[in-house]
């Protein structure tokens, strides 16, 4: 396996071990147990912990970017919305780790930055930026409709990480926004 494929197998692996285990919780053990490395060979591949860990970061948000991009490619507006969220529904249903990253992400930036480092959030704010800026566009450049479109996903992230099932009753106002009709 070359270095550019054993990077790749390592952020897969830390997007779940961070996933599942927060950034201060996951050793670099862990995750080089699950590429089947040594840690020093992980640290020839990632500088540091927390380069892994933005490394994770930035894959989940590229990743939900392009779910959002294939969702409303050749779409408008109401039309781009509507396959956005349902695309979107379907990730963080299917692809839990993705979720569960996301979350981690926004744990980790608000502990660091409490502690004094603000550094830590800049790669994190900046990804999060390009996903805004890509939503924004898609949705025909309105403010209100990117906020909205942002919140209800926000509010579909905590549905899910608090562990309510599709089409539980709380659900109902996300895939009501969601329909085409609504």
């Amino acid at each position: 396996m070359s270095a550019d494929e054993r990077r790749e197998s390592v952020i897969r692996a830390a997007v779940t071990e961070f996933a599942r285990g927060g950034y201060s919780a996951t050793s670099t053990e862990v995750i080089a147990r699950r590429v089947g490395v040594s840690q020093p060979y992980l640290f020839r591949l990632f500088p540091s912990k927390q380069a892994m860990f933005l490394a994770a970061t930035e894959r989940c948000i590229t990743d939900t970017r392009k779910v959002f991009a294939d969702a409303a490619e050749g779409l408008e507006a109401e039309e781009a919305l509507h396959a956005m969220a349902t695309a979107y529904q379907r990730l963080i249903i299917h692809d839990p780790d993705k979720l569960l990253m996301q979350m981690q992400m926004y744990a980790a930036v608000a502990a660091a930055e409490a502690a004094g480092d603000r550094e830590f959030g800049e790669s994190v704010r900046a990804g999060w930026l390009r996903l805004w800026d890509d939503v924004h566009l898609a949705l025909g450049a309105d403010a209100d409709g990117t906020t909205t479109f942002l919140a209800y996903g926000m509010l579909a992230n905590t549905l899910a990480s608090l562990g309510f099932p599709a089409g539980h009753r709380v659900w109902s106002g996300f895939y009501d926004s969601a329909k085409p009709d609504a």
